[in-house]
């Protein structure tokens, strides 16, 4: 009984107009145009339905109408996605969309039909997800086609940001959810600050956080359902850092003002620093059963002369008996006493004497040395977060500059 009220007055709002042609609307069934394309008012109240379900927010009258605003907010931006994709003669296949919504079920731990059947109880046909997810494909597409090959990430630049990383990870850390509703020219403060409280009184009463995030937040975590992954507080607004001292995991701060907006930010976890070396060894052995006094002085008169971690075994050709085994990157912590100092005042590229060990007579060779930590990610990955972080400050303009030349009309 409760949600067939909710959907009356779902479908009520829906058919609202701030213009005063609401009358005209609920006749034609258009609640908006993009481009000379209409959005029709079905459209509008099964977007709203989409977001109320995947949301788990209470259908309240004042939620309802930040829904509205988000789901033709969203409609409008979809329209304009697909009408580009259109001009580049892209088209999203069927399979495509069928894969992404399966790896949506997986992350829920739902099977497609499961996903299905739970969309159909709440009145939400399939293809409006569907809708959704062919135009956040055809834009990811586009955004990549367009902008990829344009960004180049410097050495310098991943130096710089994994230095940053590498001075955090001393520090304690702090995983975060966050739920940014931005200050914009059209709405002002004021609306800001309504959407804020509608968010916040919906979270007190139960709706899952990551859940709204990713329906209402203006941040770029909204995709990740607000997860900022481990900062420092160095890395989080100070006014923001200022709460989060003072919360435990799984608590929620009231609405803080911050630059540009209102956020509101979840405590996930906590963790302390850790500093750890990271090496990157080779190690020579001649196994016991093989040692003799003639090849362990061999093996030491090879391992002085070693400056590269390139041709090993040729290197150990001449040592009867030895062979090169690559250990890739090591933690020092992890390395016994014994190695560990051996290893302690090298610099790339050296090898240590010859160690008598349980398995014979051995020499580990630095290849390379580095300091990381606790959610410290490679050079690769800096890489990769870097161009994602460009991209989507490009495809953000991009949007911004068709929502600018296009002709909108809200009805």
């Amino acid at each position: 009984m409760a949600f067939r009220l909710a959907l009356t007055i779902l479908a009520g709002i829906a058919l609202m107009s701030a213009a005063p042609t609401a009358s005209a609307q609920q006749v034609e069934g258009i609640a908006a145009v993009v481009n000379d394309q209409p959005i029709t008012t079905l459209d509008v109240r099964d977007r709203m339905r989409l977001i109320i379900s995947s949301a788990g927010v209470q259908p309240t009258e004042e939620m309802l109408a930040r829904i509205q605003d988000q789901a033709i907010r969203g409609l409008v931006d979809e329209t304009l996605q697909l009408q580009q994709a259109a001009e580049f003669d892209l088209e999203v296949e069927e399979a495509e969309v069928d894969d992404a919504i399966a790896d949506i079920a997986t992350r829920s731990g739902a099977t497609v039909q499961e996903v299905e059947d739970d969309l159909a109880a709440s009145g939400i046909d399939i293809n409006t997800l569907r809708q959704q997810v062919k135009a956040e494909i055809a834009w990811q597409i586009l955004v990549s086609g367009r902008y990829r090959s344009r960004i180049r990430i410097s050495d310098q630049q991943i130096e710089t940001a994994l230095d940053r990383y590498i001075q955090s990870a001393s520090q304690p850390q702090y995983r975060l959810g966050e739920i940014f509703v931005e200050i914009t020219p059209q709405g002002g403060e004021e609306r800001a600050v309504g959407i804020i409280q509608t968010i916040y009184d919906q979270l007190r009463q139960g709706a899952p956080f990551q859940a709204v995030a990713q329906q209402f937040s203006d941040a770029a975590s909204a995709s990740a359902g607000g997860d900022t992954g481990y900062l420092p507080l160095s890395g989080i607004n100070a006014q923001v850092a200022e709460a989060v001292t003072q919360m435990e995991p799984g608590q929620i701060s009231n609405p803080i003002r911050v630059p540009g907006g209102f956020q509101i930010v979840a405590l996930i976890d906590r963790r302390d620093g850790q500093v750890i070396e990271q090496l990157t060894l080779s190690q020579i052995t001649i196994p016991s059963s093989r040692v003799t006094d003639e090849n362990r002085a061999a093996l030491g008169r090879a391992a002085a002369r070693i400056n590269s971690c390139e041709g090993l075994d040729e290197a150990m050709s001449d040592v009867e008996g030895a062979f090169v085994t690559n250990l890739g990157d090591v933690g020092a912590n992890a390395l016994v006493p014994t190695i560990r100092d051996a290893l302690g005042g090298l610099e790339p590229v050296a090898a240590t004497p010859v160690l008598d060990t349980a398995a014979g007579a051995q020499v580990f060779v630095l290849c390379d040395k580095a300091l990381t930590g606790p959610g410290v990610p490679s050079a690769d990955q800096i890489e990769n977060q870097l161009i994602n972080q460009q991209l989507s400050l490009l495809s953000r303009r991009w949007l911004r500059d068709l929502r600018r030349d296009a002709t909108i009309e809200i009805r």
